[in-house]
């Protein structure tokens, strides 16, 4: 069998996230590289980030902590953020077979949210891996 997109479709479902701001850096550059056969999911603090993400989805996490705003370089804002916005992040994650969690550490978003989608990807039956640096 010759192993198109198409075909691998398919076989199993691969959703990459992109976590904060390195994340969604890191999710443009993989989409403008032409990466196919996954679906790709931004997912930020920062609306204005999201306003310019070319990722298939995106997922504001934490609107009522941070109004839009960004994390702020503190990590328990990311967490918060993501534990706020849980039911939206499930509903992106639900039916994946796959989940990589890129971001970049050192930031409010990344570092505090990447931990917590990754345990909801891992909650929904998800093979999880993060990417980080």
């Amino acid at each position: 069998m010759v192993l198109s997109q198409e075909n691998l479709k398919k076989f199993a479902s691969i959703k990459v996230v992109g976590v904060g701001g390195g994340g969604g850096n890191g999710i443009n550059r993989m989409v403008a590289e032409g990466v196919q056969g996954v679906e790709f999911i931004a997912a930020n603090t920062d609306i204005q980030a999201l306003s310019v993400s070319l990722a298939d989805s995106s997922v504001q996490i934490g609107a009522k902590l941070t109004k839009g705003l960004g994390g702020g370089a503190i990590p328990s804002i990311g967490e918060q953020s993501a534990k706020e916005s849980r039911e939206d992040l499930e509903a992106q994650l639900e039916g994946a077979d796959m989940v990589f969690i890129t971001a970049g550490m050192g930031g409010g978003t990344g570092t505090g949210a990447s931990p917590i989608i990754a345990r909801i990807a891992k909650d929904l039956g998800a093979l999880t891996v993060g990417v980080v640096t």
